[in-house]
């Protein structure tokens, strides 16, 4: 790969463009921490759709948020701001024509991207990053834009969140509402997820807290934003013993705080999944249309399920296999049982 030939000392401002979602944004971390390492002198501000700011707030490294509202004209609104910083550098992890578009409206003189990114973005760039292959796993595609930097080949992956203790003692007064203890190890679990086809079956998700609560790991305490209520309701009237729940109740922002009081977290591919992986607590997910190599939990501690059915992943939101959704109804709760064991057995270890 050809390096871009950019001493420290020519960035001052540097443009992060990341604007969504909640796990490409956790994606980016490593590749900010390396870009926040090498330019120390730079001033980084990180450029995110307004819903998803509060978890940037809480990112180790950055030091302005300009946020984009709905629509063009949310995007445009940001130009003047943009423009009025003086960037040195922008770099587009998003790859996507706004993207690319606000980085150059930016004003940076050096803007760099990938250069098999989508929707004529590249076009936008000074400088553009190959993709060796497809099968890369999201953290380490972007941390390719860090090395064609000049940054060196990094063997560790940061994740690095600010701890606000505001965080921790919301998180232990809800969780305390529900009668859950700071003493007491308890399973998290996110029953729904953004695709309808990444959706593990509500009732093999009951029929696994009944196995949990049954094998006595804990309670089980039901996570999400406030459009996965019904899931969350439909899987608790399905229990023999309902589950606490907190859907709803904490936001985007305070799911660093809450994840990293779970002993595990049982999931389907979605957003809190990787925020449990940057925040070090083992995860359990379950995969049917996507890829665990490209954008499964990022780290060794964390069991990603898959049916092994033939058309499987599809990277589709609409199945269309004879039995739907097979590649997920296939993955049983007992076997999602043992993962969450053995997920468990391993981290009692670890902690000795």
């Amino acid at each position: 790969m050809t390096q871009i030939v950019l001493s420290v000392s020519d960035v001052h401002r540097l443009l992060f463009v990341k604007p969504s979602s909640l796990g490409d944004i956790i994606h980016a971390l490593p590749t900010l921490d390396a870009v926040r390492n090498h330019f120390t002198q730079a001033r980084i501000t990180w450029l995110v759709k307004r819903e998803w700011a509060a978890i940037v707030e809480r990112i180790e490294g950055v030091d302005e948020i300009v946020t984009v509202g709905p629509g063009l004209r949310g995007w445009l609104r940001a130009v003047p701001p943009l423009r009025a910083t003086g960037f040195d550098l922008a770099v587009d992890l998003q790859g996507l024509f706004r993207s690319g578009m606000m980085a150059w409206l930016s004003g940076a003189r050096c803007r760099i991207g990938f250069a098999g990114a989508r929707e004529c973005s590249p076009w936008f760039y000074t400088h553009r990053v190959p993709v060796p292959t497809a099968d890369m796993h999201a953290v380490d595609r972007y941390v390719l834009v860090a090395e064609a930097l000049g940054i060196g080949r990094k063997t560790d992956r940061a994740f690095r969140f600010k701890r606000w203790p505001s965080d921790d003692q919301a998180i232990t007064a809800l969780l305390n509402q529900q009668g859950v203890t700071d003493r007491q190890r308890w399973v998290a679990m996110n029953v729904s997820a953004r695709w309808p086809t990444k959706r593990w079956p509500i009732q093999s998700f009951a029929t696994l807290i009944d196995q949990l609560h049954e094998a006595g790991f804990g309670p089980v305490v039901l996570l999400g934003a406030p459009s996965e209520r019904e899931a969350a309701d439909a899987v608790s009237r399905l229990t023999a013993q309902p589950p606490s729940s907190l859907v709803g109740q904490t936001g985007i922002g305070l799911l660093p705080a809450l994840l990293r009081k779970a002993a595990v977290l049982v999931t389907n591919d979605s957003g809190p999944m990787h925020v449990a992986a940057a925040v070090g607590t083992p995860v359990v997910a379950m995969f049917g249309p996507t890829s665990p190599a490209r954008t499964g939990p990022y780290g060794a501690s964390h069991q990603a399920l898959r049916a092994g059915i033939p058309c499987s992943p599809c990277f589709s939101r609409r199945c269309t296999n004879v039995s739907r959704l097979e590649c997920l109804t296939a993955i049983a709760p007992s076997e999602v049982f043992r993962a969450v064991q053995q997920v468990l057995q391993a981290r009692a270890k670890v902690e000795g």
